[in-house]
């Protein structure tokens, strides 16, 4: 089967001036060859992923009774949720949960992803609780989000005379937490979050999994993608390695002033990968301090933008403000769908060449000239190419950029599997809700409020 492609043409000179030279990679092609080599001598926990069979046969057990209702829905943030809405927004059409029965089969499907309360009154609104299923995703069961959601959803099947049990199911520890904890006491369905794989690592476990077999989406596809990019990128050769050379690429950049990181999908359906790489780029890569403890500050800030949309709102900053962003377009060759602007107007020379063209054509050849334009402005831009959207390749774009991520981190000197940074705003919303064991940060936290220099207008 033939996977994604990685164009990496317009980031070298001389197709782009001032772009990096071949030399500067052979410069570094030994210090990577030792990179790819601990990584997979540490085998961080995501490495393992696609050769778990168990998660898989797992979700797959779970398939009829899954299946059996009329939605399901994701209650979790952050990694809990990122690679869900990717999955599904990717390998199921736009207009998924609004298509009949009898075209979509399997059961709508959800993510409830944060606190709004008008955002979350929406989703109730759409489903009938007494046919749906809510999965709560919390490695702790403490995460404040998603057992805010849980909670809410709780008490609203209680209200309706409805078995917990028969409505929820939680994606948690295998062995400790809150949620592991009631799910032994009242014998509710369970799934594992592996121990040893962060939560922006996930999307190929049973975190992402669930949703996918819920949406009717091939998981054995999705995980031999990933088996096989990995395998991919197990070759310590540089020039031979498509993650490392990203990942290296990236960061001469970034040590020449661009600390950008711009994500573009070609393609509605692949808009959501963008979602989900800002958080694992920026999560993994945002660190005060190296290794040793030493404050560096590091991190390349990533972005994400829609073509043709942001043709219209970016790419004029892009083409010809500061030298500070590597572009990534994500492009589709075959689409799905298809349609031909029909023959209208063609007495009107502005718009006859439109008509009897492929939309698709015109979508890809925006995208062509973006491209040109970036490389005429000395813009550094490169391609992953899909040759459809399918779960192997969906998978394999996943396990890529987790390969990139955890070889970046090592060229930044950098623990890429931690987040100290986000854990002080938890705390601190602990303390304010008045969770127990968090007085002292409370009463810190409004000792130093109240002595705020306020200018309000």
């Amino acid at each position: 089967m033939k996977g994604i492609e990685f164009d990496f043409s317009n980031l070298f000179e001389p197709n782009v001036k001032n772009g990096i030279k071949e030399e500067e990679i052979n410069e570094k092609k030994d210090q990577v060859k030792q990179i790819i080599n601990e990584v997979l001598e540490e085998k961080p926990g995501f490495l393992e992923v696609p050769y778990t069979r168990k998660w898989v046969d797992r979700v797959l057990d779970l398939k009829s009774w899954v299946q059996s209702f009329d939605a399901v829905v994701i209650l979790g943030i952050g990694g809990s949720a990122l690679g869900n809405l990717a999955l599904q927004s990717s390998l199921n059409p736009l207009n998924y949960n609004t298509l009949g029965e009898d075209k979509r089969k399997t059961p709508k499907i959800y993510v409830i992803d944060n606190v709004d309360p008008d955002y979350i009154a929406s989703i109730l609104d759409s489903i009938d609780v007494s046919k749906t299923l809510f999965n709560v995703i919390s490695k702790s069961g403490t995460t404040a989000e998603a057992m805010t959601n849980y909670m809410i959803v709780r008490g609203i099947i209680e209200s309706y005379g409805l078995k917990g049990k028969e409505h929820l199911l939680f994606t948690t520890d295998p062995e400790k937490g809150v949620l592991r904890e009631i799910a032994n006491e009242e014998g509710i369905k369970t799934l594992e979050i592996p121990p040893t794989v962060g939560g922006r690592f996930t999307v190929l476990t049973p975190v992402g999994l669930l949703s996918a077999v819920a949406g009717g989406i091939d998981i054995i596809d999705l995980v031999n993608g990933a088996k096989d990019m990995c395998e991919k990128v197990k070759n310590d050769d540089v020039w031979e390695n498509p993650a490392a050379l990203n990942a290296l690429i990236h960061y001469i950049y970034y040590n020449k002033g661009y600390n950008i990181s711009v994500m573009v999908p070609y393609s509605n359906r692949l808009f959501l990968l963008a979602d989900w790489y800002r958080q694992l780029w920026a999560e993994s890569l945002g660190k005060r301090t190296d290794i040793d403890g030493k404050e560096v500050f590091v991190g390349q800030t990533p972005v994400k933008a829609l073509g043709a949309t942001d043709q219209h709102s970016q790419f004029q900053l892009y083409n010809e403000g500061p030298f500070d962003k590597v572009v990534t377009f994500l492009k589709l060759e075959n689409f799905d769908r298809e349609i031909t602007i029909p023959h209208i107007h063609d007495d009107i020379p502005a718009l006859k060449y439109l008509g009897g063209k492929k939309v698709s054509d015109l979508l890809n050849t925006e995208l062509a000239g973006t491209e040109y334009a970036l490389v005429e402005h000395n813009r550094p831009n490169m391609k992953v190419i899909f040759p459809e959207i399918n779960p192997y390749n969906i998978g394999q774009f996943f396990f890529a950029y987790e390969f990139q991520t955890a070889v970046m981190g090592k060229l930044l000197d950098i623990n890429a599997y931690n987040q100290p940074g986000v854990e002080l705003g938890k705390n601190v919303t602990y303390a304010l809700m008045g969770r127990e064991g968090h007085e002292e940060i409370a009463k810190e936290v409004k000792d130093k409020l109240k002595g705020k220099k306020e200018i309000k207008l």
